[in-house]
């Protein structure tokens, strides 16, 4: 038993750590000096941000809108019947995709299937770009800007087509989508024989500009599509290689590749350093590398 208020305190910490990591990458990593989040391949707001005025409005929008998708999501898991204390705890935790939980399980709020499609719809909202909902609300969506989110969504389609025959309902989308926001609420239990699948997609995380970790869906299409590329200049020189990436005007360069290059090895590096230290630790080894993977990923260790 947790005293409501410390619950509260909880989450509602969890919500500004979401909100400060957004203004973090908004302002921090949209500046071209810094190719960390390489946020000039995907839509990144309406450009120059770095006079004082621009900053300020900025800062307020991602604000507002911020609580406003708090509330929303709010609105909607209390209109679905989940009790309002429980609402407003996780309604902050899903926006910063987060893992907090005020009850003892997922299972014990989210019960009916109202309450878990309210639940599946905000598990999308956190993980895709920031600026498609930005846009939404500004009724300004070009499809051109937001090719990421369009293969984001389509390759969890696929995720959830791989197994849904397998484990059919609406439990396993969650589980999916939970998985790439890196929040790791889940209404299976962790005896079931897609642990590792989970784990997999976990390392992938969502959109560049947004609250998930992982490495990043983009990073993973940039190394996928350097590597064929490469496998096609040895099969055929004379071809001409398509740098494009999702289909868009935007030209993959070197230094992107190299920096998702560098993430990719800097994640299994720390990946087996941190497996290392669990064993010894007298941990065996598959729950040390799903612990130590969850960590890297800021990820609950969830009951999958």
């Amino acid at each position: 038993y947790l005293d409501p208020t410390l619950i509260i305190w909880r989450s509602s910490s969890q919500w500004i750590g979401g909100l400060y990591f957004l203004f973090f990458l908004i302002l921090i990593f949209s500046n071209k000096k810094f190719k960390y989040k390489m946020n000039e391949l995907t839509f990144s707001g309406d450009g120059n941000i770095y006079s004082e005025e621009n900053i300020k409005n900025t800062l307020l929008k991602i604000f507002i809108l911020y609580s406003v998708l708090s509330f929303l999501t709010f609105l909607l898991l209390n209109f679905s019947n989940v009790r309002m204390f429980n609402s407003f705890n996780l309604s902050m935790s899903l926006i910063s995709t987060g893992g907090f939980l005020p009850s003892d399980s997922l299972g014990k709020i989210i019960k009916s299937n109202p309450q878990k499609l309210v639940f599946i719809i905000s598990l999308i909202v956190s993980m895709l770009n920031f600026f498609l909902v930005v846009n939404i609300f500004k009724k300004k969506v070009f499809i051109k800007e937001h090719k990421e989110d369009i293969y984001l969504l389509a390759f969890s389609i696929i995720l959830v087509l791989l197994v849904y025959f397998n484990r059919s309902g609406l439990d396993i989308i969650i589980s999916i989508f939970s998985c790439l926001s890196n929040s790791g609420l889940s209404l299976i239990n962790y005896d079931n024989n897609l642990s590792l699948y989970f784990i997999l997609i976990t390392i992938i995380g969502g959109s560049l500009i947004s609250n998930t970790s992982g490495i990043k869906f983009t990073r993973i299409y940039i190394l996928l599509k350097t590597a064929s590329a490469e496998i096609i200049k040895l099969i055929s020189p004379n071809s001409i290689i398509n740098k494009n990436i999702f289909n868009t005007e935007k030209k993959i360069n070197n230094e992107n590749i190299k920096i998702s290059f560098l993430i990719f090895i800097f994640f299994f590096i720390s990946l087996f350093i941190l497996s290392g230290i669990l064993i010894v630790d007298n941990i065996d080894f598959e729950k040390s590398f799903k612990l130590s993977i969850l960590t890297i990923t800021n990820t609950t260790t969830s009951e999958m």
